[in-house]
Formats: C-alpha cells, sequence, structure tokens
C-alpha cells in the first residue's frame, strides 16, 4: 500500500515540476513568435560577409 502513495507523490512531483518549466518557457518568451524562425532562416545574411 505504501508504494502506492510514494508512486501518487512521484507523480505530483514531476508534473509539478513540468508544470513549472512550462509556465518559465512562457514567461521567458519562447512562444512569442513561433513563425518567425522559418523566414529568418531564409533571409540573406551579405551585410555579415567581409
Amino acid at each position: 500500500m505504501w508504494t502506492i502513495f510514494l508512486l501518487i507523490g512521484l507523480t505530483f512531483l514531476v508534473s509539478l515540476g513540468a508544470w513549472l518549466i512550462f509556465v518559465w518557457s512562457v514567461k521567458s518568451g519562447q512562444y512569442d513568435d513561433p513563425e518567425g524562425p522559418k523566414y529568418r532562416m531564409l533571409e540573406d545574411d551579405d551585410n555579415n560577409i567581409e
């Protein structure tokens, strides 16, 4: 019976950690511009070549 409580506790801790990482990623702006990177890689960067 104690293993069930242990597994429930571990599941709670893992899910809490995943939720905190998700909240951190949203607050740090990871999802602000999901379309931008695929267009930025097509831009020509001739200005940086010397």
